[in-house]
Parts: C-alpha cells; structure tokens; sequence
C-alpha cells in the first residue's frame, strides 16, 4: 500500500513542469481524503487506499495535462470563504481581494447601500462583500444562468442572504440611479494575448476573459453607462490589466468622474480603478 508521503513524493514528480508542484499535490490528496492540508504531515505515514490512490493518481494526471485545480476539487478559497466554482465560471483570484477591499473602503459601513458585482461568476466578489456589510444590498449579475446558478448555490452554502442573482446582460436590468456603487471584474484580456495559451485560463471560459483587439470592450461599456445606473455620489470600482489604467481613468475624466484613484495589487502592479459620480 502507498503512505502518504510516497503518493504526495510520486505526485510531485509527475507535476514538476508546474512551479506549485507541491502545493498542487498537497490540495489534491487532502481532497481525496477530505482531511486538512496539516492532516497529510501530521499523519505522512498513513496508507491511501486503493479507490483513493486511484482517485488521486487520475486528479495528478489531470493536473499534469493542465487541468486547474480548482476545477478538479470544485473549490477555490476567496476572501477566507470556500467557494464552489465549475468550468462555467473564471476562478477567482488573490488579486482580485483588491476589488473588495477597495469597495469596503470606500463606502459607508453602517448605511443600507444598493451594490451591484457586474459579472459575477461564482459570485465572489458579491458574496464576500454582502458577507463583510450584512445590511448592504448586494446585486450578483451575469449574462450566464450557469454563473447564476453557481452564486446562488454559493450564496446558500455561506449562508448570505442580503444578495439577490440576477441573469442579465452587465447592468441592462438595472434601473436608472439605482446603486450606490457598481464593481466588476470583467474580461479585460486581448483577444490575441499569447497568456491565453498559458497556465489555468486555458481552461476558463474565453467570454469570462477576452474584450476586444485591447481587452478594454467590456471596461469602456461599463464606464460608458456607470453615469446612468449610480446615484450621485456613487462608486464604480472596476479591476483591469496592469496597462490599462490611464486610458480608463481619462474615461472616467472624460465623462466628469470625481476622485478617480487606481489602488496597486500586491505585485506593485496597476490592477483596480475607482471613481465617483459628483453629487
């Protein structure tokens, strides 16, 4: 019988292509055994059975062949929340804490606020914020009914109540001057970018990451119609690629956005804009 430090030492092996190998291979096997992470050193000598040693052998060979293993576990932790996500939906990313911890930061803590999370997908973004402020009003939107589907599953499983899911095209349900701050992480990657042949987004949806010649389609449409859905006053908070912050924010200028600041990711790169509608 294999122990667990054999299967996690194979494993590693198989995976060396990967610059996580070990931590793919320790999220993979606490998976299959439904322990913590700190159970497989805990306990390194403890036999797999067969039906988990060979549950764990096909997630190592999906790993290999560059499954992302998100997908393969059904999890993805987010804002300390363990989100369930599918191939329907984009995994949600360290980076993208900015976009709530911007949003938190901006507005009122106590006040009953109307916030809409354009795009929402496994609904991280709407959840983690509803989660934060429980007496905040939170919009979880996506033109996707599987997306839909998946933030409502979520939002039950963590116990969220203060959300409602909503199947619409970005904020084409909304009416006018409805919200006190729209965020999104929209898709805002090139249509040629030569990383979409690279890493997990091989396997993401491309309509959750493609915009345009220049990745800015779907920023430039929720910059174009933020004016009519806010309330004077309110926010827009959008993430976006490291290059694209200074044509967004003279968008903004342009159509007479207050107080336009873009906040730096944990890799010093340019990765959430804010912006207010004046009062």
């Amino acid at each position: 019988m294999t122990t667990l430090v054999q299967a996690l030492k194979q494993a590693i092996s198989q995976l060396h292509m990967h610059d996580q190998a070990g931590l793919d291979a320790e999220v993979l096997l606490a998976h299959v055994l439904n322990k913590p992470r700190v159970y497989l050193h805990t306990w390194p000598e403890t036999e797999l059975s067969q039906d988990q040693e060979l549950q764990f052998l096909n997630m190592i060979r999906q790993r290999a062949a560059g499954q992302p293993v998100a997908y393969l576990t059904g999890r993805r932790e987010f804002w300390s929340l363990n989100f369930a996500v599918t191939p329907d939906s984009l995994i949600p990313r360290p980076e993208t804490e900015l976009l709530v911890e911007r949003t938190l930061a901006l507005l009122p803590e106590n006040e009953t606020l109307r916030v809409a999370d354009l795009g929402t997908g496994s609904g991280a973004i709407a959840i983690a914020l509803a989660h934060e402020r429980r007496n905040w009003r939170l919009y979880a939107i996506d033109r996707s009914f599987q997306c839909v589907k998946l933030a409502q599953h979520n939002a039950q499983r963590l116990d969220v109540d203060n959300l409602c899911c909503i199947n619409a095209d970005w904020n084409k349900a909304l009416a006018d001057q409805s919200l006190d701050a729209m965020v999104a992480n929209p898709p805002y990657i090139a249509d040629q970018d030569p990383h979409l042949q690279q890493g997990d987004v091989c396997f993401e949806p491309a309509t959750a990451l493609t915009s345009g010649p220049q990745g800015l389609n779907d920023l430039r449409s929720l910059i174009i119609d933020a004016p009519r859905v806010l309330k004077p006053g309110g926010w827009i908070v959008l993430e976006h690629g490291m290059d694209q912050a200074k044509k967004l924010n003279k968008l903004l200028n342009n159509i007479h956005f207050i107080n336009i600041t873009t906040a730096l990711d944990l890799a010093g790169l340019e990765r959430v804009s804010c912006a207010q509608k004046p009062a």
